[in-house]
């Protein structure tokens, strides 16, 4: 429980605006677990202490049909609980909740817009929920066994009563709930695999084409050929990007892979990316669904619970395997702590299953590793197996963070590796829209920022003062104007053309103090 505080630091407290008060205390849970765990814990300690009652069952709607403020209340509650590592807590209540949904369908047979969208909310806070029961590893016992399957049962009821009411057109919404939670069902109690298998009236998507000529450059992982750009599903990690319908979600996916963007990378613990990327891919014809490749990450964020045995490694394929329902084509391995030496015979393992196994996994790459394991890593590799055996080691790279040429780029070029890279534009910043705007609170309600948007406005503050990047903005979109029919990138391949400095020197002058990024426009100044 919070104590005494100095009490200028009471005062302090109790005046701040909710948006400094949140970057405050984001910057103090930024500081290490300590900090974190103190914070968690008290959350922890005060959500039990004060529980929200449910509504009732009348007062569920608001006067425009939407949720009443009582139950959006309620539903604010146990967002907290599972966010607050307390996901068994939670499971009772979304299941009540789900309950309640399907009197209020059965009811209301046509349900207003406004409650149209908060059923993509209570969607999405159920596959939010259930992923943070996977990231804790429950022990499999019968009462949480009893827990998921209630659920189950009550979006089964729910989906009995809207095929009832609807008609085939109508999109049952909680398709990714119920994937999600048959998912853990199976993932804890592997013996009920044949009593979730899903029930889907999805149609082949049999029309859909992909473009025989896209407009960007390709290259090879392995025996894929992979588009420069890959589709990132990061934002399926959390419900404060918002919450998709899955039919919302497959039209995004479907225009993608038409245009030719035909990969998306994810990860093992990006909310249900594996379950919905698998679900859309193997809706494809034969034919394309050949084509559409899937590069996902196994993240080892802390000491593994069992010895690391082939067994172990091959159960770990497996589930990721199991989510995307076909073949990995890149398993990237990303690691918790690289005095733990455990991930250079994980990545020995994962290397040999590429041979043993190649439907199952086919090439194997490394995240956010740096230069020195990597190159233990590709050493390691050769002597156990006479081979380096990865393809790919993917870490942040951009102009503003260009770390990687240091080392990185040579430790890759060594080993045959490709540098996989995110967070290129900034989260959006790196971007005509931000040219000429004033500095933003983050953290204010207006300012609608997505996390990877305050994670890379951070960045910037690192790199320089929003002024400094104003000026980088302009010179990026000086030359954007003057080469826009050639410039559709950039790269780290050479920093020729010297006299195209003299062309550009007001603007020269403004950046030449930051040398890397200089090198950047060098590049884009000599290519054009």
């Amino acid at each position: 429980m919070a104590g005494h505080v100095d009490m200028m630091d009471d005062v302090l407290i109790s005046n701040l605006t909710p948006a400094l008060l949140r970057s405050s205390l984001r910057l103090v849970i930024s500081q290490g677990p300590s900090t974190q765990n103190i914070f968690v814990k008290h959350v922890q300690t005060r959500l039990a202490e004060s529980p929200v009652s449910f509504p009732r069952i009348h007062a569920l709607l608001g006067d425009d049909g939407g949720l009443s403020g009582s139950f959006l209340e309620y539903l604010n509650w146990n967002r907290c609980l599972f966010s607050a590592k307390l996901p068994k807590q939670s499971l009772p209540n979304l299941a009540k909740i789900i309950q309640a949904m399907t009197v209020v369908k059965d009811e209301n047979p046509y349900p207003a817009e406004a409650l149209e969208s908060s059923l993509q909310m209570i969607d999405g806070d159920i596959v939010q929920a259930i992923q943070a029961l996977k990231e804790i590893q429950p022990s499999p016992e019968p009462d949480l066994e009893h827990q998921l399957r209630h659920l189950i049962l009550a979006l089964e009821n729910y989906k009995r009563v809207h095929d009832s009411r609807d008609s085939e057109c109508a999109e049952y919404p909680f398709n990714r709930s119920e994937r999600q939670v048959k998912d853990a069902l199976v993932a804890l109690f592997p013996e009920c695999m044949s009593a979730t298998a899903p029930r889907s009236r999805a149609k082949t998507l049999m029309s859909l084409k992909i473009a025989t000529k896209p407009d960007f450059e390709t290259f090879y992982l392995g025996p894929y050929e992979f588009p420069r750009i890959l589709n990132g599903l990061w934002q399926l990690s959390s419900a404060a990007w918002g919450s998709g319908s899955t039919s919302r979600q497959e039209e995004e996916l479907v225009h993608l892979v038409q245009a030719g963007f035909t990969a998306a990378d994810m990860a093992d613990h990006y909310g249900d990316a594996e379950l919905v990327y698998g679900a859309f891919r193997n809706r494809l014809s034969p034919s394309v669904r050949s084509q559409v490749l899937a590069a996902t990450k196994w993240c080892v964020f802390a000491p593994p619970t069992e010895a690391v045995t082939a067994k172990f490694v091959l159960d770990a394929v497996k589930e990721r395997y199991r989510r995307l329902g076909g073949r990995i084509e890149l398993l990237q391995l990303h690691w918790h702590d690289y005095s733990s030496k455990e991930y250079l015979s994980i990545l020995v393992e994962l290397v040999r299953l590429t041979a043993v196994y190649p439907n199952l996994v086919s090439t194997i790459g490394l995240c956010n590793f740096d230069a020195e394991h990597t190159v233990e890593a590709c050493e390691y590799l050769i002597a156990k197996t006479g081979s380096v055996g990865v393809v790919s080691n993917q870490v942040q790279f951009s102009v503003l963070d260009s770390r990687p040429i240091h080392l990185m780029v040579g430790v890759c070029q060594k080993y045959g590796l490709n540098l996989l890279t995110y967070g290129s534009l900034c989260g959006g910043f790196l971007s005509a829209q931000w040219l000429g705007k004033p500095a933003t609170d983050i953290y204010a309600e207006s300012a609608k920022l997505t996390p990877s948007q305050r994670k890379y406005h951070d960045m910037i503050m690192h790199w320089g003062t929003w002024r400094d990047f104003q000026d980088l903005l302009e010179i990026l979109s000086t030359v954007a104007q003057e080469h826009r029919d050639q410039c559709h990138g950039t790269g780290i391949e050479s920093y020729e053309n010297q006299a195209a400095i003299h062309k550009h020197r007001g603007l020269w002058h403004r950046i030449s103090k930051w040398p890397l990024v200089a090198a950047f426009i060098l590049l884009l100044i000599g290519e054009a």
